[in-house]
């Protein structure tokens, strides 16, 4: 075969399809894949790879995140080091979608889907030889911008899964089935470790990379229309505010970890973020086709829709940060924890599936308000956890929130798109601008504020309880003595052994602590869980009042 037919076959392999659609199958915007009806078959083959495709994007960042301890000492990196390869990902990922949706509007979907699952083995393929730090956040960093490709093509795929009056169900499930990746994540990690240490975890990534990339080409979706979408601006607002999204990440991430106050970088990053995102603000404000619509941003339900689901995020934090947080500090690691993250992936799923059965579209505020609600009181259950608490008794608060995590999502997504759809297919962009903020610098948002809150509260209950020992107290002495006594085998001198005691009462004091220190920030996520629940119901409330008005004049002026 000549090099001018291999050139022609590899060409039309990569275009897109010319394709008459009959009216119903007209996709719903530039970008978006139609609608054409599909055998059973051909639907199954959408579903299984909308389901290989989002867990492939979920498990990109899970995989690290669940196991930063074990990448630390392969890569030889310090905590603070080590924190950078989740925290890049997202700065990467949380701005990219504003390009690749402009890039399926003017390309298609086929150069889209192939380009970037294409980029994911390749830089999937790069981890095997990462070796220093450097290295290694490049890599994170660009695999973040592939994965949000990837979390786009599973939603297209399950939008071709399921009938057509199904549609937003199937994004409800879409945007779902990502989020199931780290419970999985934790479940399967320990095995993949023992086989041939971290290397595996990226062998694993890799596989599923190139399933993703085969079944992709194998079976395509259905072309979309096309249009002339790129502009000169869109290049310098991306700049613009991909930067100060990345200043933010940047300090949400590595905040808690540096310290706030004793990080100098930390103050510069938002003095250069703030200006930044106010540049890039200004230049769509006043733009005749804005990349980022500020006024439709700025309206009253917008708003309060941000709030609402940034307030979500944070709490769900809860389980990621807060339940992890305090089982490792009682002892127990990935190795003890099969069974809890079996029920948290189970309830994860349950709440995907239970999430697209129930949806309402006229009541999309109301999964959201169950889902605070449902961590309000597990938080508050959480919170008379002791240093005897184990998993097991975790299992049912645990499961609860890993419900509301993704029972929330899907209606919180479609309540935004839904509102952007009224106002024209150009307000989607600004709406997974927000989107992307609040789910992913929202979710690092709540572990910095959890984790800070928790170590403040973890030296103020430190100092009390040092405050309250008392080397007089006959307890104590018999504590330190206990201490002593449980050394004394291996050590002989009186003195040492008393030392060595003092160091095993402060080592449980110190515990006890953390311990309690857990304990209020499970207090703070249920205040703050229940705060948003009564400012939601309140809304609901305030609106069903004013339709009961509205009806009441109108029935009076047409009397």
């Amino acid at each position: 075969m000549t090099a001018a037919a291999l050139f022609g076959r590899a060409r039309r392999f990569l275009t897109e399809e010319d394709w008459t659609f009959a009216p119903h199958e007209r996709p719903a915007m530039p970008g978006s894949p139609g609608s054409p009806d599909h055998p059973t078959r051909r639907r199954i083959a959408y579903g299984a790879i909308s389901i290989l495709v989002g867990l492939t994007a979920g498990l990109g960042n899970a995989l690290v995140s669940a196991n930063t301890y074990t990448l630390q000492g392969a890569l030889g990196l310090d905590p603070a080091e080590i924190a950078w390869l989740p925290t890049v990902y997202v700065m990467s990922n949380v701005s990219i979608n504003l390009l690749l949706i402009k890039f399926r509007q003017q390309f298609g979907l086929r150069p889209f889907a192939l380009l970037f699952v294409g980029l994911y083995v390749a830089l999937t393929c790069a981890h095997l030889f990462v070796h220093d730090f450097w290295s290694a956040i490049v890599v994170r960093a660009s695999s973040g911008m592939a994965a949000a490709a990837l979390s786009s093509l599973g939603l297209y795929y399950m939008m071709q899964a399921l009938p057509a009056k199904w549609r937003l169900k199937a994004v409800v499930v879409g945007i779902g089935v990502p989020q199931c990746a780290t419970p999985l994540a934790r479940l399967f990690s320990p095995e993949l470790l023992a086989m041939s240490q971290w290397r595996t975890l990226y062998l694993f990534e890799l596989g599923l990379a190139l399933l993703s990339f085969a079944a992709v080409a194998a079976l395509r979706l259905p072309p979309t229309t096309r249009q002339r979408a790129f502009e000169p601006l869109d290049f310098v607002t991306f700049t613009l505010y991909a930067g100060a999204m990345a200043l933010f990440s940047a300090v949400l991430g590595l905040g808690r970890i540096v310290w706030w106050t004793n990080a100098a970088w930390i103050g510069w990053s938002l003095i250069g973020a703030i200006p930044l995102l106010a540049a890039a603000l200004w230049i769509e404000h006043h733009r005749v086709n804005p990349l980022i619509n500020t006024r439709w941003l700025a309206s009253a339900d917008i708003v309060r829709f941000a709030i609402v689901t940034l307030m979500a995020r944070i709490v769900l934090a809860e389980q990621s940060y807060a339940a992890v947080g305090l089982l490792t500090t009682l002892g127990q690691n990935n190795d003890q924890l099969g069974p809890f993250f079996t029920i948290i992936f189970i309830a994860s799923v349950v709440g995907v599936v239970l999430s697209a059965v129930t949806l309402d579209v006229e009541r999309l505020a109301h999964p959201v308000m169950l889902a605070v609600g449902l961590v309000a009181v597990a938080a508050w259950m959480d919170a008379q956890s002791t240093s005897l608490t184990r998993a097991p008794e975790l299992y049912v608060t645990q499961a609860l929130i890993a419900f509301s995590a993704t029972f929330f999502l899907g209606p919180a997504l479609l309540f935004g798109m839904t509102r952007a759809l009224k106002e024209g297919a150009g307000h989607i962009i600004s709406f997974i601008a927000l989107f992307g903020i609040i789910n992913s610098v929202g979710s690092l948002a709540g572990t910095a504020l959890l984790g800070t809150y928790q170590v403040v509260r973890e030296k103020a209950n430190s100092a009390a309880i040092v405050d309250a020992v008392d080397p007089t107290n006959p307890l104590v002495t018999q504590r330190l003595q206990a201490g002593g006594a449980a050394v004394g085998r291996v050590i002989g001198d009186p003195g040492l052994r008393s030392a060595e005691g003092g160091a095993l009462l402060s080592q449980a004091a110190t515990r006890e602590a953390n311990v309690l220190a857990y304990d209020d920030v499970f207090r703070l996520v249920a205040v703050l869980a229940a705060a948003t629940f009564l400012y939601l119901l309140f809304l609901l409330l305030r609106r069903t009042w004013r339709a009961r008005q509205a009806a009441r004049q109108a029935m009076e002026q047409g009397a």
